[in-house]
């Protein structure tokens, strides 16, 4: 069967189920086989799956999708690429118009390709003027044929309105949505739908903690086998911690076996059934599961009543989209690599950005 499929403007249709390459980043985690990552994106188109999503300082990824563009040009012209423009954070002050231009000019570079099918933008920092004239500036690539759509990623409702009301075209906003996360539902979903803006939804499966592995396991500690992990573990701590999680995963496990299909099939069907969704997200670093991802599953309302019982108990995470992120010197902002493009990430290995927080034993 077919993946479902949506269209993000005329002409620019790509599969509800995107690949995501973040765990493919330099220092992510463990290292992997280069040639078998290629080999699996292959497999992954031959899934049906024809969005790859991608960013700049995701480093090493852009370069590898090239790569397999190069080797397999027939598969590669069924894919759409999703990146990101992210400026490092230390540069904002000083981003001029060239820097813009040099980025993009990058990606073009690295992924082989004469326009960027879609350019995502991110601001580390609201509090550092220039946001709006760098969307801007991508809208003026979008009109010399050097990006065909341009989005944003991780803009709260505030500030991706003021990117709206400057007149700049938005086609789509990237954004954390998950059985754990409803934080767009805090008013960034309904502006979006109301602007023709399409949801692309990252953190769908928390990193891979939301499968049938952690069901019924006892409480992780660090060090985590990768970043996602760390990251999502703050995630679930928001919700109310290990027990009501496991309660959440019970719920869906017992979804799916009615169902017939994996836990996490049932995760990404509940994010694509939400208003405004165009997208889901799911990181991928081989794959080795891709069949049971790409299962499809309907959910009725019984189902969506048992979810919502679980998630009305929920204590967070709370306020606009990546609000705790940006939180200056709490455990979500910390954990964050703001200077990736300049090489700057820890010395001591790939966990080492866990904050101390993210590190202490929970009770």
């Amino acid at each position: 069967m077919a993946l479902e499929s949506v269209a993000l403007a005329p002409g620019f249709v790509v599969s509800r189920l995107a690949k995501g390459n973040w765990q493919l980043a330099a220092r992510h985690g463990a290292p992997y086989a280069r040639e078998a990552a290629i080999e699996d994106m292959r497999r992954f188109v031959e899934a049906g799956i024809t969005l790859f999503d991608c960013a700049d300082h995701y480093v090493g990824v852009e370069e590898l999708i090239g790569e397999f563009r190069r080797r397999h040009p027939d598969h590669a012209r069924r894919v759409r690429i999703s990146t990101k423009l992210v400026p490092d954070l230390e540069s904002l002050p000083r981003l001029k118009r060239g820097d813009v231009d040099q980025i993009v000019d990058t990606s073009l570079a690295r992924l082989g390709v004469e326009r960027l099918d879609l350019v995502q933008f991110h601001w580390w920092d609201y509090r550092v003027p220039g946001y709006i004239d760098a969307m801007h500036w991508l809208a003026d690539l979008k009109a010399a044929g050097k990006v065909e759509l341009i989005g944003t990623t991780n803009f709260d409702t505030k500030r991706l309105s003021e990117i709206v009301a400057a007149g700049v075209p938005v086609a789509t906003n990237q954004l954390q949505y998950s059985v754990l996360d409803h934080r767009p539902e805090n008013g960034l979903a309904a502006f979006c739908a109301a602007h023709g803006i399409a949801l692309l939804c990252y953190g769908t499966l928390a990193g891979g903690f939301i499968a049938e592995r952690w069901l019924g396991a006892p409480e992780p500690r660090p060090p985590f086998a990768n970043r996602s992990l760390v990251k999502y573990r703050l995630i679930v701590d928001d919700f109310g911690g290990w027990r009501r999680f496991q309660q959440l995963l019970s719920v869906l496990d017992t979804i799916a076996k009615r169902r017939g299909v994996g836990l996490a099939s049932v995760a990404i069907r509940y994010v694509l059934d939400k208003p405004g969704v165009a997208a889901a997200i799911v990181g991928a670093r081989d794959a080795t599961h891709l069949d049971g991802l790409v299962r499809a599953v309907s959910l009725d309302d019984a189902d969506r009543r048992a979810i919502a019982q679980v998630v009305a108990q929920a204590e967070g995470p709370l306020g606009d989209c990546y609000d705790l992120e940006r939180r200056e010197g709490g455990p979500h902002s910390t954990i964050m690599w703001k200077n990736q493009n300049a090489g700057g990430a820890p010395a001591d290995g790939p966990y080492a950005d866990a904050p101390p927080a993210a590190q202490k034993e929970r009770r």
